[in-house]
């Protein structure tokens, strides 16, 4: 049952992802060209991956993401629940585990009230249990359109990172495998 007296994707100007910018259009004002050089860098923006991953040692690569999005559903737990769950997507679909996690919230915090902006991070605070992350902090700003995601910071052994670019024909059967592997380590939250 919802808690908001509005529908919160009458408030969506379009459905979550679906209000991206296309990535052709932003590559040439990223800034990220000058990370390209550095001997760290596993995975960067050119590769147009889920997430970016810097080598920490031999044994361990940091993955970083951020995915946020309007609403696509009208109950705002559900709403938190699925949001976050895409941002925690992002670190499986490297080969990483989340651990933890920054809350992003754009809120009309007058029109919806506190209730519902407390439902929505509720929903997200579970989905970053369940995936075993903690929810250290996060911003917000007043915006007319809610929004909301996360950023998400996981590790991975660099030996493990899976890409995009690194697809080959016949893959899909071992990485779907390796992706369920990963996500059976996992337990959703009590409903």
């Amino acid at each position: 049952m919802s808690t908001a007296a509005v529908a919160l994707t009458s408030l969506s100007h379009g459905a979550g992802c679906g209000c991206k910018l296309p990535a052709a259009l932003l590559r040439p004002f990223t800034g990220c060209a000058h990370a390209e050089g550095d001997p760290r860098l596993l995975v960067g923006a050119e590769t147009s991956d889920d997430a970016g991953i810097v080598r920490l040692s031999e044994e361990l690569a940091l993955v970083q993401t951020v995915d946020f999005f309007t609403p696509i559903v009208d109950d705002p737990y559900d709403f938190g629940r699925i949001a976050a769950t895409n941002a925690l997507s992002d670190v499986y679909a490297m080969g990483g585990r989340p651990l933890s996690a920054l809350n992003l919230v754009a809120f009309p915090l007058e029109s919806l009230g506190a209730d519902v902006l407390g439902a929505i991070l509720r929903g997200g605070a579970d989905a970053a249990a369940a995936a075993g992350a903690a929810v250290v902090g996060g911003h917000s700003i007043d915006d007319p359109e809610p929004k909301y995601g996360m950023a998400v910071t996981g590790v991975v052994a660099p030996d493990a990172v899976l890409t995009n670019a690194g697809g080959r024909a016949g893959d899909a059967g071992e990485c779907c495998a390796r992706l369920l592997r990963l996500a059976s380590q996992w337990r959703a939250p009590p409903v």
